[in-house]
């Protein structure tokens, strides 16, 4: 099995487009990780993931903009493409299986949102958030363990 997780911010509004019939939502995820270099310097590397979320449920295509933070998880697919330079690149695309949403960028901006819109998203409260049989719905003290 291949799986890969990716939790990072959006860096563009989601497109949603219908390829052969099927409803596809595209958009990239950029994870950054700050490190020190051997001189002790602050250091940020960058990797950006672009996902294709084949599914027919596209209400949440309209919270995919810019600045969101999300957890993405599905397979991973390594691609190659020829470059104006004439080498060839190589990105990272992702079969989406499961998105959620985490929150916004609340301090840079609000994210891209319209409105100024700043705050985070509250799990209990997104529209497009789907219960699943998995979900507990019984009070916590209720729990067996």
């Amino acid at each position: 099995m291949i799986k890969l997780q990716v939790i990072g911010n959006l860096g563009k509004d989601c497109v949603t487009n219908m390829v052969n019939g099927k409803n596809v939502i595209n958009f990239n995820v950029a994870h950054t990780e700050k490190f020190k270099d051997a001189q002790g310097n602050q250091k940020y590397k960058t990797i950006w993931v672009e996902c294709a979320y084949w599914t027919d449920r596209t209400g949440i295509a309209p919270y995919l903009k810019k600045g969101t933070q999300v957890y993405a998880e599905g397979t991973p697919e390594v691609r190659t493409y020829p470059k104006n330079d004439g080498t060839t690149g190589v990105s990272l695309t992702l079969r989406v299986q499961n998105v959620q949403l985490l929150g916004s960028r609340g301090t840079e901006g609000g994210g891209g949102y319209s409105g100024g819109e700043s705050q985070g998203f509250a799990p209990q409260s997104s529209p497009s958030r789907v219960t699943s049989p998995n979900d507990i719905t019984e009070p916590i003290d209720d729990l067996p363990f």
